[in-house]
């Protein structure tokens, strides 16, 4: 009886399949035989009883080639008798070989024996065959080995030897026992450096990218890549390499699962500690670009501490939307602390706050009344920011033209170039206010050019209101007669369309706009007619009377 022969459950009374199992073997004696004929897969070895014992031909066959022939002489081990036929093996005469060297090896003290193979065969669910990479074979129970059937062919192993018996040839092996004696040991020496609470050097064994494992002697623990730097997550690859030597600090240990947290930061000085008194809001520091990201930039101050440079505290520029179109990786810049929280952490810093605010630098280059160049930035609902250099300034609709209820959004595109007239200047909500009509002639400009107060003008009512109506006077250009310059019209008799004559009373070029007044027409009128009387006196007022009626 061999190892494959050996059939076990789940739950098995161990010493007891032992002894059954040497008890029943019949001889495993090593005989010599010959071979008689090799037909097919079969093999005839003839060990000198009455019927020859018979070999598979794949026992006698390595890498394709058939080491024997027939009348070779050759030790097989006799192991009892399947009908009249004798059962032998060649392949368990060098099994039991690498046996016995495992016997002299190891002697019959096995238990502190460990050994290491690979997963060859699965024995009637009842446990499995490994062989190690001398060709030694054992044999782990299935309720000994933490594996499933399934998927565990070729599955390399560590196991513990629970014994070993001559007469057998077996070497009974248990990976569960190493699994549950590895576990005592790594809880024991867990436990050990958790009462020293002290930093422990280790060897860094694998790195991936959430984190790397040490060895502290013997047992392994994952330092997440949290864990690594006081600067937040980092790749553990840009700082170490596999082989590495470095100090840690055990954070926690769960036993059940068997995982061990450690911290490479937690064993070092903590930076955040160290500038709590040395840095606060206000103070010029100088750092290093370290990394970019869509928001802003992030700068080393060289002690393990970064800080975030928001992208909108990098220039006062308010259409910079990549940090990397001023700032390089590297870069050494100045920067002011605007945000320090060392509980939590944080840190803010700006770049632009150390330069000069450019609506300062304007009012110091420019005055109400300038007239400059600039960009159509922004266009809005009530207007449209321009941008002069690096600042902006707000062209509200009604002073980008004379043309009535005209809107920004109508006249302009974005990025046209266009001139304006500084109208307003505030400091201290650091607006500017801009216009494009002050430095156009507007309508009523165009009108006293071509009029005079006193001249009388003609055209059609345009609009009614209660404070009076508007003629029209040209395209852009409304002239107003209020209700008490009416004179002789009546309110309730006028329409709109209708033409009447006025006399021009007021032109207001600033704010476009024109007064008439019918009643005045009528006073001017009259001293008209009055003057032509005295200056023909065979004329009557009669007359003068009559020819006015026609």
């Amino acid at each position: 009886m061999g190892i494959e022969d050996i059939e076990i459950g789940e739950d098995f009374d161990f010493e007891q399949m032992l002894n059954e199992s040497f008890e029943n073997a019949e001889n495993n004696s090593v005989v010599d035989g010959v071979i008689v004929e090799i037909n097919g897969d079969n093999v005839l070895v003839d060990v000198g009883q009455k019927v020859e014992g018979r070999l598979y031909l794949s026992e006698i066959t390595v890498n394709g080639e058939v080491k024997f022939n027939a009348g070779d002489t050759i030790p097989v081990m006799l192991m009892g008798s399947r009908g009249e036929r004798p059962s032998i093996s060649y392949k368990k005469v060098l099994q039991k070989a690498k046996f016995d060297a495992f016997v002299e090896k190891h002697g019959e003290e096995v238990e502190d024996v460990t050994v290491e193979g690979k997963v060859i065969s699965v024995k009637n669910r009842g446990g499995f065959i490994v062989e190690d990479e001398d060709g030694c074979e054992y044999f782990m129970p299935m309720a000994q080995s933490y594996l499933k059937a399934q998927g565990a062919i070729g599955k390399k192993v560590k196991a513990k030897v629970l014994k070993v018996n001559k007469a057998q040839n077996s070497i009974i092996i248990s990976r569960k026992k190493l699994i549950e004696e590895g576990k005592v040991q790594k809880d024991s020496k867990v436990a050990e450096i958790l009462e020293k609470n002290e930093p422990i050097n280790g060897t860094i064994k694998k790195i991936t990218s959430y984190g790397m494992f040490v060895d502290l002697g013997g047992i392994d623990g994952l330092v997440n890549y949290n864990e690594i730097s006081y600067k937040g997550p980092v790749n553990p690859a840009n700082y170490y390499d596999e082989g590495d030597e470095v100090t840690v600090l055990v954070l926690s240990y769960d036993k059940a699962k068997q995982h061990l947290s450690l911290s490479v930061k937690a064993a070092l000085p903590n930076p955040w500690e160290e500038i709590r008194d040395e840095l606060e809001v206000g103070d010029t520091i100088t750092v290093t670009i370290s990394n970019f990201e869509s928001y802003g930039a992030f700068v080393d101050l060289g002690n393990d501490i970064e800080g975030l440079l928001h992208i909108s505290e990098i220039s006062w520029n308010k259409n910079l939307k990549n940090p990397k179109d001023l700032l390089t990786l590297g870069e050494e810049v100045n920067v002011e602390v605007i945000e320090l929280d060392v509980d939590k952490k944080r840190l803010r810093v700006s770049l632009k706050n150390l330069q000069e605010k450019p609506f300062a630098k304007f009012t110091k280059e420019h005055k109400v009344g300038d007239v400059v160049d600039g960009k159509i930035a922004t266009l809005t609902e009530f207007g449209a920011f321009v941008t002069i250099g690096e600042v902006d300034g707000l062209l509200h609709n009604e002073e980008a033209s004379w043309e009535g209820n005209a809107k920004c959004k109508a006249i302009y595109k974005k990025g046209d170039d266009v001139q304006v007239k500084i109208i307003k200047i505030d400091r201290e909500k650091e607006n500017i206010s801009l216009s494009i009509k002050d430095i156009t002639d507007s309508p009523a400009k165009q009108f006293q050019d071509a009029h005079k107060m006193g001249d009388i003008v003609k055209g059609p009512i345009k609009d009614l209101k209660d404070f009076g109506l508007f003629i029209k006077l040209d395209d852009n250009l409304d002239g107003l007669v209020r209700t008490e310059d009416f004179g002789p019209l009546k309110a309730e008799e006028v329409e709109i369309g209708q033409e009447i004559e006025a006399v021009v009373v007021n032109i207001d070029t600033k704010r476009n706009r024109v007064r008439l007044s019918v009643k005045r027409l009528e006073q001017q009128q009259e001293r008209e007619m009055l003057k032509s009387v005295n200056d023909n006196s065979s004329m009557t007022l009669g007359d003068l009377l009559k020819d006015q009626i026609k």
